[in-house]
C-alpha cells in the first residue's frame, strides 16, 4: 500500500483503531469475566461501555469522509488482546492473576492514547476540527481508564492495591 498523501494515512489509522475497538468490543467482557476484584470487573465493564461510544465515534468520523472501515484488521491490537486471553487463562492466586490482566489493560490503553492522540493531531493538520475534539475526547476517556486500572492496581480506590496483595 502506497501512502501519498496525510490524509490516505489519517483514513487508513481511523479504519485501523475502528478495527482496534472492534477487538476490544469482544474481548472486554473476557476480562471481565477473568478478574477476581469487583473494582476491576466494574471498570472493564464500564470502559466496554464507552469503547462501544468510541467504535461508533469512529464509524461516524469514517462516514463524514465518505469512507468505510472495511475489512482492516488491527495487527497491534490483535497481539495485545491474545495478551490479555493469555492473562485471563493464568492459574494461582487470585490477585497476582489480577495484577498480570491489569498490566495487559495497560497495554491496550497505551496503545489507544497514542493512536487517537496522533489521530487528533492530523485532524487538526487536515482542518477537521470537530473530529479533533471528538478524537480529543476519547483520548480523554482512554487516560481515565488508564488512570482508574492504575488506581485499582496501587490501591488507590481500596484499602491496599492489587499489586500489594499479589506480593503477598
Amino acid at each position: 500500500m502506497n501512502m501519498n498523501a496525510l490524509q490516505e494515512v489519517y483514513v487508513e489509522q481511523l479504519k485501523d483503531v475502528y478495527s482496534a475497538e472492534k477487538q476490544l468490543v469482544e474481548a472486554l467482557p473476557k476480562m471481565a469475566a477473568a478478574a477476581s476484584t469487583p473494582r476491576l470487573k466494574e471498570a472493564f465493564q464500564e470502559h466496554l461501555a464507552q469503547t462501544r461510544y468510541h467504535l461508533k465515534t469512529v464509524q461516524s468520523i469514517l462516514n463524514e469522509l465518505d469512507e468505510n472501515p472495511g475489512n482492516k484488521v488491527c495487527k497491534g491490537m490483535e497481539g495485545l488482546v491474545e495478551e490479555g486471553n493469555e492473562a485471563a487463562k493464568l492459574k494461582g492466586d487470585a490477585w497476582a492473576k489480577d495484577a498480570a490482566i491489569i498490566l495487559a489493560a495497560q497495554k491496550v490503553e497505551h496503545y489507544e492514547i497514542a493512536t487517537y492522540g496522533g489521530l487528533r493531531a492530523y485532524a487538526q493538520q487536515l482542518g477537521y476540527q470537530e473530529a479533533a475534539e471528538t478524537l480529543r475526547e476519547i483520548l480523554d476517556q482512554e487516560y481515565q481508564a488508564d488512570q482508574t486500572l492504575t488506581d485499582i492496581a496501587l490501591g488507590n480506590l481500596m484499602k491496599s492495591g492489587v499489586n500489594e496483595k499479589a506480593t503477598a
